[in-house]
């Protein structure tokens, strides 16, 4: 059946009225107290004021598991149910301040009651058990907070000075000689802790083996890099990075023995040549760290660098993902707004990134965690491969 344009405006015309006419009803003070009366909409009614408190309480919930890591609750809990009274010596608190801290750790599945007025591992505080890239997130959403205290003010423009801003600072240094060792060091030991679990996610939708050597450009202190190595013993890898964090990435090398089939470069991605050499380019979690302008740049240099049968592969958490979308806009679309550049893209935003950039046969591929990143191969557009190789040779 075909569907004429006339029939698509009417459908859309009659989506608009059906969701004006919800609206007016979600909004009606007498519709509430109706709902929440008749037995087939109270469960409705109760579910939708759970998740609006909800969204009032979430600070207090994100406070109550920021002081579980301080006081190294969950470690302590793995030991074996406990009572309040024997925890609270450890926690360096009074048997009250202890038995409030496990009642809201419980409420939250962070802890769990169990027999005798003991309490053990939840089965959200269990997951925090050897896992350093959240507990290092937690601890460093205290930077987060702090700027978000007047989220307007970010909104509008008239906020320019924040804490993340100052953290991440290369997103707004304008030259990479410009930033000390001291303000890339904590950024980079961050993306580092979190690396191993997005690397699980690159490193099982997409398989290396078929290529000659790897360039992750953006590479921070090569975590990526040694996960792919484990798995991968025989890929040439390279690195490229600002100076001062190719030097990190450098050392580790040499300390995990890679130093033979890892090669570093030094260079700023907004301006520097990439180094060339490699069938496949890595961007993990990169481009979104950046404006349209400068994810141009850099997707342009990737491409400049990558062979005809070159591969691109880019990786970050995606607008619009399917079960994950605060994640992706309210979270992300926030935390970037604070560190003062980048933004949330969808994957077809992406795509459009790509195209503009000269690449084709862009595809997005399955991962097993979506929110933590999704994975988009791409391909050089194999004409403009063949005309910037013709306009190096007429310079030279």
């Amino acid at each position: 059946m075909v569907t004429t344009s006339a029939d698509s405006s009417q459908r859309h015309h009659w989506s608009d009225r059906w969701l004006a006419w919800r609206d007016r009803l979600l909004t009606s003070p007498r519709f509430r107290r109706w709902a929440a009366v008749l037995p087939f909409t109270r469960p409705i009614a109760r579910r939708r004021a759970r998740e609006l408190f909800d969204l009032c309480a979430g600070f207090v919930y994100t406070q109550v598991l920021l002081a579980c890591v301080r006081l190294d609750l969950f470690d302590k809990l793995a030991a074996g149910p406990q009572t309040a009274a024997e925890l609270a010596p450890h926690l360096g608190l009074d048997e009250a301040a202890a038995t409030r801290l496990l009642r809201a750790a419980a409420s939250l599945r962070l802890a769990e009651r169990r027999r005798g007025q003991c309490y053990g591992l939840g089965p959200l505080g269990a997951a925090m058990i050897d896992n350093p890239g959240i507990v290092a997130m937690v601890e460093h959403h205290a930077m987060l907070y702090a700027d978000l205290h007047d989220p307007v003010a970010l909104l509008r423009g008239t906020r320019s000075d924040t804490e993340l801003g100052r953290y991440w600072s290369y997103a707004r240094s304008d030259t990479a000689d410009a930033l000390a060792d001291s303000q890339i060091k904590a950024y980079t030991e961050l993306m580092a802790a979190s690396q191993p679990l997005v690397a699980a996610e690159i490193l099982a939708a997409y398989r290396l083996d078929r290529h000659r050597c790897l360039l992750d450009v953006g590479g921070g202190n090569g975590a990526f890099l040694a996960a792919v190595a484990k798995r991968y013993p025989r890929l040439p890898l390279m690195l490229f990075d600002l100076p001062p964090v190719a030097e990190q990435a450098r050392e580790r090398f040499t300390r995990d023995g890679l130093s033979e089939r890892a090669t570093v470069f030094g260079g700023d991605l907004r301006s520097d040549p990439l180094p060339h050499g490699a069938d496949v380019i890595s961007l993990v979690r990169v481009i979104h760290d950046h404006n349209d302008d400068i994810a141009l740049c850099i997707l342009r240099a990737v491409r400049r660098a990558l062979p005809e049968d070159g591969v691109l592969l880019l990786a970050e958490p995606m607008s619009d993902t399917p079960g994950a979308e605060p994640i992706g806009d309210a979270y992300f679309g926030f935390y970037l707004l604070a560190m003062g550049q980048g933004r949330p893209r969808t994957p077809d935003e992406i795509k459009c990134l790509l195209n503009q950039s000269g690449f084709v046969n862009c595809r997005l591929l399955a991962t097993q965690t979506p929110m933590l990143a999704r994975v988009m191969v791409a391909r050089p557009d194999k004409a403009t491969v063949k005309k910037n190789s013709q306009s190096s040779v007429n310079q030279t």
